[in-house]
């Protein structure tokens, strides 16, 4: 289901409205890129600041524009269970393929609360659902043991995104869980030890600007061609830091896109655009790359 790469999408604005031909524009450079998916609302989108209708309404732009050519994995998670519930029930009427829960942030749950949370989601839809564990965001993770409860009291539970920088953590879950239990990294630098654990893809921030690239490294590593796959990370391995540790995501990338004229940079407070002196730093990586 979610083996491949799945571009955690931006989500463009222009004078504090959606940017839908810029959005559509690049959902179409997603799918020339090679992607097998694309994940409309997640962190990268920005969820926090989007409201509930425009929530749904990027979910239902991604899945016209996607038009059956890729995967729509719609972020519908929450800190509270009843949106994440309202946004996973309306986002299946939308069409979309699955979802991705991400890890309740700032509420803090213990690990019966987040069992209880997930519980409570998978019984409202038949979506499929990758759950999101990124505990610099949350706090918290969810931990192994949680998550194999949930893969066998809930038959639509059936990946994890891991984005909590340890690629041991796949080692752990493949261990608990059913083999057909699918992990995908989270974290674009650490893809190819992921994998070599035993994920299965990636959810990917740097294929926004380079789709091809990070489609092309997840193949190769799938196929078994390490040797490429560290190739191309060997390549790239500096351009991937920067967009990772010069700002909080998204804000490096947003403005990376933004630079190859895309779409604007425009974010939306308490998010702010990068500084002087790393706007600078990202537009030499990136001139680096010939990217602009």
């Amino acid at each position: 289901m979610f083996q491949g790469t799945h571009t955690a999408l931006i989500t463009p604005f222009r004078n504090g409205e959606v940017d839908t031909e810029a959005f559509r524009a690049l959902i179409d450079r997603q799918v020339k890129g090679g992607v097998d998916g694309i994940v409309p609302c997640g962190t990268t989108g920005e969820s926090p600041t989007l409201g509930r209708k425009e929530h749904l309404r990027v979910i239902e732009l991604a899945v016209e524009y996607a038009a059956g050519r890729i995967k729509v994995i719609a972020g519908t998670g929450a800190n509270a269970t009843s949106e994440a519930i309202h946004l996973t029930t309306e986002a299946a009427k939308l069409g979309v393929d699955a979802t991705l829960q991400v890890c309740p942030y700032y509420n803090k749950p213990s690990q019966e609360g987040l069992y209880q949370h997930y519980k409570a989601i998978a019984q409202c839809s038949d979506l499929p659902i990758m759950l999101y564990s990124i505990p610099g965001r949350s706090v918290i993770e969810i931990a192994v043991d949680t998550i194999a409860r949930l893969a066998a009291d809930c038959p639509t539970i059936i990946a994890n995104k891991e984005a909590g920088g340890d690629p041991e953590r796949v080692t752990q879950i493949k261990a608990a869980l059913p083999d057909d239990f699918q992990v995908l990294s989270g974290d674009d630098p650490l893809t190819i030890e992921f994998m070599k654990r035993g994920a299965v893809g990636l959810v990917s921030v740097a294929s926004n600007l380079i789709p091809d690239v990070m489609s092309n490294l997840v193949r190769a590593m799938a196929e078994g061609r390490i040797d490429d796959a560290e190739d191309i990370q060997a390549q790239y391995g500096t351009l991937l830091t920067t967009l990772m540790s010069i700002d909080t995501n998204p804000v490096p990338i947003k403005s990376a896109v933004a630079m190859q004229g895309h779409c604007t940079d425009e974010l939306r407070l308490p998010l702010v655009n990068l500084s002087a002196e790393n706007t600078a730093v990202l537009r030499d990586a990136m001139a680096s790359y010939s990217l602009i």
